[in-house]
């Protein structure tokens, strides 16, 4: 065996060991949220969300849907400060799986998960002008509940603004 070759040798060996460490140095760590996030069965599994986390930075994953045009109930009132976040409609939606193109107002709110955001631009755009909103493949909304907002919502909307999910950001789920 020549020197170039034992020094080839050494030089992968070398590379073997170094990856080796970062993948050990890998496994040690706690997976980042924005690579696993929770599901919008995690998040409804244990009462309500905003007891559970209160105001901390979430990833939650599931399948969007949004209705505007076909949805019934009001614009959130005359306090454009809160009017987003009380606001029966548009109903924008969080689910654990993809809705079906028929999919009701009612089945929306009662299996997704509300989110709200002050301007709406959070969201995706529009493909039809009419029915659920819906898309392809899954999303991934970054966010918190308990918005500082909820505290000036009308009282028997309080517990529902807690409990809508406010993005700040959204991304493709990509597995």
């Amino acid at each position: 065996m020549n020197r170039e070759t034992r020094i080839g040798m050494a030089v992968v060996a070398l590379l073997g060991v170094i990856v080796a460490f970062f993948l050990l140095i890998g496994a040690l760590a706690e997976p980042r949220p924005d690579l696993d996030p929770l599901s919008v069965e995690e998040v409804l599994a244990d009462g309500s969300p905003a007891d559970r986390w209160g105001r901390d930075e979430l990833h939650i994953g599931g399948w969007y849907a949004e209705l505007d045009v076909d949805c019934e109930g009001d614009t959130g009132g005359a306090d454009a400060d809160v009017a987003w976040l009380q606001a029966d409609c548009p109903l924008r939606v969080l689910l654990p799986e993809q809705p079906a193109e028929d999919v009701t107002q009612e089945e929306l709110i009662r299996d997704g998960i509300r989110l709200a955001a002050p301007l709406g631009r959070v969201f995706p755009s529009r493909a039809e002008p009419t029915g659920p909103n819906l898309r392809f493949q899954q999303l991934v909304f970054v966010g918190r509940f308990d918005d500082p907002a909820a505290a000036d919502c009308v009282p028997d909307r309080l517990e529902r603004c807690r409990n809508t999910f406010v993005p700040t950001d959204y991304d493709e789920l990509v597995r």
